[in-house]
């Protein structure tokens, strides 16, 4: 169960360049881009895990940069079941389509405690249009977006459920080591093994039952929250993971 993030927050000027580190990974912005993107009004909110941030139907007249945390998007069949279709880590604009689209086809939860940095669209729009190098920036994040759903479709519909865990962690490691949250191949995970099976299509029983597998196989070891790739070219192996369809410069 989630309860929705409420409107209260704080209106602050973005308080960390962690959007700025994103887009430099995936674009060529000047240092001029960057100022501007520095200096975006924002309202800023602390989240508690499993909080509802956007959910389907809702016309959002803001979009939200994740300054820290972790954030899932997600669907729900008509049975109230739910799959999660993406992972969004510090950096990200989840919904920057929303800037375009009138009506959210999707939801957007918190999977860890994040914080956030909410930008109005009448924010978002002029910069926009009077900074052409944003705009192609902010282009190119949402096709990578879709990069990412279109492997996920194929994570789930065609690998085993070994290689589709070793995929998804491999994933996690990559675009975590990218905006600086992980060192080595490190990582600070707390995600419930049900929203991984929500993430996988697995049942949380079996998601339980790979996690050991690769443990035992020497490919992670896990401590509390804490995830390490004991060998880092096995799980790439394991996973059939190509870091490609994340559209990174200077790959982690």
């Amino acid at each position: 169960m989630t309860t929705k993030v409420g409107p209260q927050v704080l209106s602050s000027v973005l308080s960390s360049d962690v959007l700025i580190r994103k887009i430099r990974t995936i674009a060529d912005i000047s240092d001029d881009d960057a100022a501007i993107l520095r200096g975006m009004s924002t309202q800023e909110k602390d989240v508690a895990a499993n909080q509802d941030i956007i959910s389907e139907g809702d016309s959002p007249a803001n979009s939200f940069v994740v300054l820290d945390g972790l954030i899932c998007s997600s669907k729900y069949t008509g049975q109230g079941r739910r799959q999660i279709t993406s992972f969004f880590v510090a950096g990200d604009i989840p919904d920057l389509h929303g800037l375009h689209l009138s009506v959210m086809d999707c939801s957007f939860s918190s999977l860890t405690p994040s914080r956030l940095g909410f930008i109005r669209h009448s924010v978002l729009r002029p910069i926009c249009e009077q900074h052409p190098r944003i705009a192609t920036a902010f282009w190119r994040s949402t096709l990578i977006d879709a990069s990412i759903y279109r492997e996920w479709v194929t994570n789930v519909g065609r690998r085993e459920a070994y290689a589709r865990t070793a995929h998804i962690l491999c994933e996690l490691i990559v675009r975590l080591r990218s905006v600086g949250r992980i060192e080595d191949h490190v990582a600070d995970l707390p995600i419930t093994q049900a929203a991984l099976g929500d993430a996988l299509g697995l049942s949380t029983v079996h998601v339980n039952r790979t996690l050991q597998e690769l443990r035992g196989d020497g490919l992670i070891a896990t401590s509390g929250t804490r995830l390490r790739a004991l060998d880092w070219p096995r799980l790439v192996r394991a996973g059939d993971f190509d870091p490609t369809y994340l559209h990174q410069r200077n790959p982690a």
